[in-house]
């Protein structure tokens, strides 16, 4: 799976956990938590979510170092099974 791919599965869930991001650009310098309106209940659904989406666990104690769109795929994209 490439980057892009990864960055386009955070995006579909943003968008399905906030209906009102709608037709909002969201990249990788996106900040999720104040660009996106997501509170830190929303936060940790979208986490939740993703780690289901891509079968990956992300350690809880590194969920305050992501940041933007891309700390989040990068955080993914680690834990991806290397092909």
């Amino acid at each position: 799976m490439t980057r892009e791919e990864v960055l386009e599965k955070i995006r579909q869930v943003i968008r399905d956990c906030v209906p009102e991001m709608a037709g909002t650009e969201l990249n990788e310098d996106t900040v999720i938590n104040t660009e996106t309106a997501i509170d830190s209940m929303g936060f940790i659904l979208v986490i939740c979510k993703l780690e289901a989406l891509f079968d990956v666990r992300i350690p809880e104690r590194q969920w305050q170092k992501l940041s933007t769109m891309g700390d989040v795929a990068d955080a993914i994209m680690k834990r991806l099974p290397k092909k």
